[in-house]
């Protein structure tokens, strides 16, 4: 297949671009390498798929409507994955127009080319952070979820909305992944793991918001990249039983659908440390703070459909992918 990529200098795009490539795909690579974090990370990522001659480069913004109108007129997927985002919640705080910018205005550019260009299907990145509010558990694609705590969450469950009108009006197949805390090599400088390791080694104090008490179901980067081929391959389909009497938010009358990845197995902020500090063989200094803005104190993913559907779970342990990213985090910066 020929397969669009977004974001793919991002930690999951890399990784799902140089899988798609070992398998045979030909993979068009979108990103802009904006300097939200370290561009030389993402140049690095760049790096492993630039020699790979199903590989093409692109450099662009997704809000660039001409430009992405370009790409799709010049290339012709087959298939598209959208993961490139303004990614974070807390940085969602300080500068909210750029996640409207690239996650809202940019997906539109996105489904447009889908929508003109004859894609056979359409997976996006969601967030386990649409969740906001919900307290059940595990969180379910089948429960509401109206009501986000941070404009980081409320432009991915636009996407979601976005992709139904789409799925709907032009029977474009569309599946949406909600991602539950991704980690592991090659990850976002911007995130708990990457930031505590940095910080143990230089003998810096950690921030713990919450006071360690967070749960979350963190999900290594190998298991969410099998999790998108998967689901990548198994193009969306009308659920023939749903009703609008009984809407049903995982599935539609339209070629729709939603899934969970994630490990399915949530683990307390203080036990992910304490495995950190023993991949590091140093204790870190604890700076406990409380619940901070737009933040949510437990993720737990029902990943049943997931199962069902495609006949994938994930499964690796904390303790060993933590294990695997401080052996990266040492090679990379040779410490």
């Amino acid at each position: 297949m020929k397969v669009l990529i977004t974001g793919a200098a991002g930690f999951i795009g890399n990784s799902l671009a140089l899988r798609l490539l070992e398998r045979g795909d030909e993979v068009i690579g979108i990103d802009n390498l904006n300097d939200y974090y370290d561009p030389e990370l993402k140049k690095a990522r760049l790096a492993r798929v630039a020699d790979n001659p199903g590989f093409t480069d692109v450099r662009i913004d997704l809000e660039d409507r001409d430009g992405i109108a370009e790409v799709f007129r010049k290339y012709r997927p087959n298939r598209v994955v959208n993961l490139a985002a303004q990614a974070g919640v807390r940085y969602s705080l300080e500068n909210p127009h750029s996640y409207i910018d690239t996650n809202v205005v940019g997906f539109m550019n996105i489904l447009e080319g889908c929508r003109y260009n004859d894609v056979e299907h359409l997976v996006y990145a969601s967030s386990s952070s649409v969740y906001g509010s919900n307290t059940k558990m595990p969180f379910s694609v089948h429960d509401n979820v109206d009501h986000p705590v941070s404009i980081y969450a409320a432009t991915k469950k636009a996407n979601e909305l976005m992709a139904h009108t789409y799925s709907h009006l032009y029977r474009l197949p569309t599946t949406g992944l909600r991602f539950f805390t991704v980690y592991g090599p090659w990850g976002r400088p911007d995130m708990a793991l990457f930031l505590f390791t940095r910080k143990i080694l230089a003998g810096e104090p950690i921030d713990v918001f919450n006071y360690g008490k967070h749960r979350r179901d963190f999900t290594y980067i190998d298991d969410i990249v099998e999790g998108v081929i998967r689901t990548l391959d198994h193009v969306a389909e009308p659920n023939p039983d749903w009703s609008g009497d009984h809407p049903d938010s995982a599935s539609s009358t339209a070629p729709y659908a939603l899934y969970n990845i994630g490990n399915n197995q949530p683990v307390e902020l203080m036990h992910y440390i304490e495995v950190l500090e023993d991949c590091l063989g140093r204790k870190a200094e604890k700076n406990m703070l409380p619940l901070q803005a737009g933040d949510v104190p437990a993720t737990y993913a029902d990943v049943q459909d997931l199962v069902r559907d495609v006949d994938y779970k994930p499964d690796m342990s904390v303790e060993q992918g933590i294990a695997n990213f401080v052996a990266w985090y040492r090679d990379y910066y040779k410490v």
